[in-house]
């Protein structure tokens, strides 16, 4: 029996049934989308109007950084990237299977949101991690 991997954040689902996705919240009053849960709109201030929602695995680069010094056991460099995902909700991830060099990447180019394995990190019991990666789209 295959032992299905623990999310690394709590905002990532891992449903029996189908793909990874990652779970946002959206504001019933103004509109607006946030990873994460919430129980107040960061936009408009409403509360209680706050539901789950799937967000898009696609977006765009809105920006990023390479980071060449880090934790130690962390391998460097690697691009902190922050992406606009089609609804517009905007989040934060590391930006992989691209070169961590400028003349590599763009803004606004299109990326997709993908599921790996957490950089082979475990817990006490050797359950592994999944996370999410930002990659140029196909």
């Amino acid at each position: 029996m295959k032992v299905k991997p623990l999310p690394a954040v709590p905002y990532i689902k891992i449903p029996d049934e189908g793909e990874p996705y990652l779970e946002g919240y959206k504001c019933g009053s103004c509109g607006a989308t946030f990873l994460g849960e919430r129980a107040t709109c960061s936009k408009c201030g409403a509360r209680d109007q706050m539901s789950t929602t799937t967000l898009p695995t696609r977006g765009k680069l809105y920006s990023y950084s390479i980071v060449y010094r880090s934790f130690p056991g962390i391998d460097v460099p690697y691009i902190s990237a922050i992406v606009d995902l089609e609804d517009g909700t905007a989040i934060k991830g590391n930006l992989i299977n691209i070169d961590p060099d400028p003349a590599s990447i763009e803004f606004d180019m299109p990326v997709e949101v993908i599921f790996a394995d957490a950089l082979g990190r475990k817990d006490q019991e050797g359950n592994s991690y999944l996370s999410y990666f930002f990659q140029p789209a196909s």
